[in-house]
């Protein structure tokens, strides 16, 4: 091959490594594909890439490679680089123009180097140190800076010994090698700050969803914590999904780095428009509650009520026996309505009845008025048979996931973020269709919001931080999620890999209280296929 035919071929490859630069998403790859192209360009046996920190005025190892010694470090690696960075400014203040790559930076120019121990001008001292530990020669040196669009030095590329391509001889690097690896840097330089502000922004935009949480999580504490948690849960159980074994449904999931991120996007902000929702029915600990706890209220008409009785025994009107007996009744009473008042998984017909009776005793207002002991807004929400919300208020808390949906179709989703609005706003369908807001049925629904459907009520089930509620066992947790299987509430395949990998032990060793992580027996949970 002659000379010509050698400059057009690594020309050729110049152009495809900047193709393949331009795709690469991951800065670690980036950088390392960065300098094993220098490297194969100029046929060098070792190199580095340094990275500039501005601020702190120093040059950092950020990837080397040295073929003939096997040395790989930095980046996919996972092996650090255990040399100091370089200053670019001495002790005196100076600039540090006696180290090659601080040259490079401070000067932005190229400097190619044929014997570094024949050079004048540059302090070798710390390669001759390496050379000497491991037997290595570090002969030829070319850095280069690379810079960005904005003419600011980012790094350096710095090879060292150019080998001949036909003896394997170690050479001087050619007039032809400094042109192709300042193009390279160039390429190399414009790709990574490219990287970097795409990260910027991807790192911004999960900032202000963070902001939209923390908000949220001002407003209430509880969907706060819900929100941070759901989304860690969701991807436990994507990755799960992904490793379904053969006989599984989902077998031959796949999800890539993009897929994973889009659905950690839509965790993120699965609850969005609750930033929305009144704090006061969000927070509602009790039945009575709305800016303030009304059954003090009723305590009040109690002590009315009491007070009449007195008055009527001491007018004769009633004899001290019956007085007493009012009395206790009206205590008991108290304590009763108090108790309703707490809320529960399921309020008897029976305690019901008992409500709406205590509701016909009449007394004097404070207008001087007769009137019922409770009224129509009270009489409904002491007398709520599962928790504490009203179907009034059950509606303004479904109306966070509308909220959700209108919030998130609104913005110019990118195309590997198209998805979010669907994979968020499907976490409360049911796969018979009878879910909200679009009732829509399994096969309708993506096997991310589906996910995200069996990760927002565990999390839910077993939350401790709830005003109405303690959070529940696993066992507990569990039997519920294996009803919701058969009722046609959930997935049940996701659900029995949701059990199978352990995702449910997984997420609890993290976020459970000890007595919550009882031991489970898998073969009793309802509808659950091993």
């Amino acid at each position: 091959m002659t000379q010509h035919d050698d400059l057009l071929q690594r020309l050729d490859e110049l152009n495809a490594i900047g193709i393949a630069l331009s795709s690469e998403r991951d800065i670690n790859h980036l950088l390392e594909s960065i300098l094993i192209a220098a490297k194969r360009i100029t046929n060098a046996d070792a190199g580095t890439l340094y990275l500039v920190e501005p601020e702190q005025q120093v040059i950092r190892f950020e990837i080397m490679r040295t073929d003939s010694l096997g040395i790989a470090m930095g980046g996919t690696t996972g092996e650090p680089i255990p040399f100091y960075p370089v200053h670019m400014i001495d002790k005196g203040g100076r600039p540090n123009v006696s180290m090659v790559v601080a040259y490079v930076a401070l000067h932005d120019k190229t400097v190619n180097i044929a014997d570094a121990y024949t050079a004048d001008g540059f302090d070798f001292s710390g390669t001759k140190n390496f050379d000497k530990k491991t037997g290595y020669r570090s002969t030829s040196f070319l850095a280069v800076p690379m810079k960005n669009h904005e003419n600011e030095i980012i790094g350096v590329l710095q090879l060292i010994n150019a080998l001949d391509r036909k003896s394997g001889e170690i050479i001087a690097f050619t007039q032809e090698d400094e042109h192709l690896l300042e193009s390279l840097a160039s390429q190399a330089a414009i790709a990574l700050t490219n990287r970097r502000l795409i990260q910027q922004l991807e790192d911004l935009f999960e900032s202000f969803i963070s902001l939209i949480n923390t908000a949220i999580d001002d407003k209430s504490p509880y969907t706060g914590g819900h929100c941070a948690r759901v989304p860690i849960l969701t991807m436990m159980l994507a990755e799960a999904s992904c490793r379904a074994g053969q006989g599984s449904p989902l077998h031959g999931l796949a999800m890539s780095d993009l897929k994973k991120h889009e659905l950690k996007i839509a965790a993120l902000l699965h609850d969005c428009g609750k930033i929305t929702t009144p704090v006061h029915v969000v927070d509602k600990s009790t039945k009575l509650h709305t800016l303030l706890d009304r059954i003090h209220l009723l305590d009040t008409r109690f002590e009315v009520l009491k007070r009449d009785a007195e008055i009527a025994m001491l007018k004769g009107e009633m004899n001290a026996a019956d007085c007493g007996a009012r009395l206790k009744q009206l205590d008991d009473d108290r304590e009763f309505l108090r108790r309703c008042n707490i809320g529960s998984e399921k309020m008897s017909e029976a305690d019901q009845a008992r409500v709406r009776g205590i509701a016909s005793y009449r007394w004097r207002n404070e207008a001087g008025v007769q009137c019922d002991f409770l009224n129509a807004d009270e009489l409904e929400n002491l007398t709520i048979p599962f928790g504490t919300l009203t179907g009034a208020e059950r509606q303004v808390i479904n109306h966070h996931i509308d909220v959700t949906i209108k919030m998130l179709e609104s913005l110019p989703w990118p195309k590997h973020l198209k998805n979010v609005p669907e994979y968020a706003g499907g976490h409360h369908e049911r796969m018979d269709g009878k879910g909200y807001p679009r009732g829509l049925t399994r096969e309708q629904m993506s096997v991310q919001a589906r996910m995200m459907g069996i990760a927002d009520i565990f999390e839910a089930l077993t939350a401790k931080d709830r005003p109405y509620k303690k959070g529940k066992t696993l066992t507990e947790s569990l039997a519920i999620l294996g009803n919701f299987k058969l009722n046609g509430h959930i997935d049940p395949d996701l659900f029995d890999i949701f059990v199978r990998e352990k995702v449910y032990l997984n997420y609890a060793r993290q976020f459970l209280d000890r007595e919550q992580i009882d031991a489970v027996d898998e073969s009793q949970i309802p509808g659950y296929t091993p």
